[in-house]
């Protein structure tokens, strides 16, 4: 029997986490909105006690040794952490998702670290998460001007100076989530993917790690967004920058066989990130639908479940349409968490939920603006903001179309280059 129930641990951390997107988060969404380059500095000092403390009995155990080097989150039972972090997600995205995306922590460079890492270098990166009065954040770098979806073409390159016993790197990266924060503003660091052999394609890349105060390292002001206005998003360029050789993430070795475990292994933290994505689209669409449904019940309008289709007004149908789209997207995305906490494989389920959620996310929020009218399209209402912060979980960790490829591919057993 399948069993939805959310143990009373999760619950209860979980109303801490609502209880900060309900007093500290949306109340001060349009302001951040409005003032893009200033740090929510309320929302960072109100979380990172909470993040700190749950990262510490983690690393902890690594320290201990009760960890494996092959999986330090596998248990006895199912891993409810991973569920509290995404239910996490989803409440603070529903509180506003631009805050969100600068609560400090690990973020995407802790995750490639846990998916690659080798226990010495999980202790060694990750303490500093666990400790301290000032936040710290992790990155990741991936995208550059020239290699978005392909990430064959990536042009950042990483070259062993074999008498300093370093890797240089130089290139440049874009659309750098927390960019600043991991790179400047802290002791945290980033994950940069580079080429260690441009000839070998997707076989030459690796991930390393470059931490904050690197020389050579140079961050660009925060860019200017179309939504999440909050985020810290930003350009890294890369110019004979030194990391030392033990921050490469993986084998050094180039193998062109299918087992490789360079550009496979970094991979496996997209299928921890993509349901992060997928819930925080997921909170952003509840809080347009039950808006919508908040607003239009002010007005009389309200969905009579008892009646079939064919009897309910145009905006009823609108309604249970918002409804059911929200629903299935979180459905996938519970399903992708269901498999981490189990230590099983997710890479379908991943791509599945992220594909919809992010779909679902901007439908939901466009009909949400289109329903209100003009609280829909006002900048003084949060409306036209959920459609703007909507879209970036369309494109961000891999875009729809992607993530429907991986999907088709799995289920068909097609390879990359089979279908494109």
């Amino acid at each position: 029997m399948i069993s939805f129930e959310i143990p009373k641990e999760v619950l209860a951390e979980n109303r801490v986490f609502a209880q900060i997107a309900t007093d500290i988060m949306r109340p001060n969404a349009l302001y951040y909105d409005e003032h893009e380059h200033e740090r929510p500095s309320e929302f960072i000092n109100a979380i990172w006690p909470i993040v700190r403390d749950r990262y510490r009995e983690k690393w902890e155990q690594m320290v201990s040794g009760q960890a494996n080097a092959q999986d330090d989150s596998r248990q006895d039972g199912p891993d409810t952490s991973i569920l509290s972090f995404i239910l996490m997600i989803e409440m603070m995205s529903w509180g506003d998702a631009g805050q969100y995306l600068c609560r400090p922590g690990r973020r995407l460079g802790g995750t490639a670290v846990e998916a690659v890492g080798t226990i010495e270098q999980k202790i060694r990166f990750l303490k500093r998460f666990t400790e301290g009065d000032q936040p710290a954040w992790g990155a990741m770098a991936i995208t550059e001007p020239d290699a978005g979806s392909d990430n064959s073409a990536m042009r950042t390159t990483a070259v062993l100076d074999e008498e300093t016993n370093e890797w240089v790197l130089n290139g440049e990266k874009i659309f750098i989530t927390s960019g600043s924060l991991s790179l400047k503003e802290s002791n945290g660091f980033c994950v940069v993917w580079a080429t260690v052999d441009p000839s070998a394609g997707r076989a030459g890349i690796k991930s390393f790690v470059v931490e904050a105060g690197t020389p050579g390292v140079a961050v660009s002001p925060s860019m200017d967004k179309y939504g999440i206005r909050a985020s810290d998003t930003v350009i890294v360029s890369f110019s004979d920058a030194r990391i030392p050789y033990d921050n490469i993430l993986g084998s050094p070795e180039v193998q062109q066989k299918k087992t490789s475990k360079g550009f496979q292994g970094a991979m496996k933290t997209f299928d921890a990130s993509r349901p992060a994505v997928a819930a925080s689209a997921v909170g952003i669409a509840r809080a347009a639908l039950e808006y919508t449904q908040e607003k239009l019940a002010e007005a009389g309008i309200e969905v009579d479940y008892t009646k079939p289709r064919h009897q309910l007004t145009a905006v009823e149908r609108d309604l249970i349409d918002m409804e059911a789209q929200y629903k299935s997207a979180w459905l996938l995305t519970l399903k992708a968490t269901a498999a981490m906490m189990h230590g099983e494989g997710n890479r379908l389920e991943a791509s599945m939920c992220k594909a919809h959620a992010g779909t679902a996310v901007t439908k939901l929020t466009l009909k949400a603006v289109e329903l209100l009218g003009p609280l829909g399209y006002s900048r003084d209402f949060l409306v036209e903001k959920w459609m703007r912060d909507a879209k970036i979980n369309d494109i961000y960790e891999g875009t729809r179309q992607i993530n429907l490829l991986i999907v088709a591919r799995t289920i068909l057993g097609y390879s990359r280059r089979e279908l494109k």
